[in-house]
């Protein structure tokens, strides 16, 4: 397994959002408990007004299978994902380090 960072961008529906949250939550907190999730956490809009989005870290055989792995994300399936992507990651220093 390699570990991949994935990175969300939102769409700009604050209110949708944060009626959405809890269920998402609940659904990483799934991940993390069977092993797949290893840390997340939302990305603020930038100062230039990009809306925000999210970092989820996870365990995947490849970035196929890491996006895989978040299709159920309840944020995913009411639409307010309006970008993802997946990356390999090599931690090196930290507690995710090998």
């Amino acid at each position: 397994m390699a570990v991949f960072a994935v990175t969300y961008v939102y769409v700009a529906d604050p209110d949708r959002l944060g009626e959405v949250r809890p269920e998402h939550r609940a659904f990483l907190r799934d991940l993390l408990a069977q092993g797949s999730l290893l840390a997340s956490g939302p990305l603020p809009p930038t100062p230039d007004g990009e809306p925000g989005g999210a970092l989820l870290v996870v365990e995947a055989q490849d970035p196929t299978g890491a996006l895989t792995l978040l299709d159920p994300d309840p944020m995913r399936r009411a639409g307010l994902v309006a970008e993802r992507s997946a990356r390999e990651w090599q931690p090196v220093i930290g507690a995710l380090a090998s």
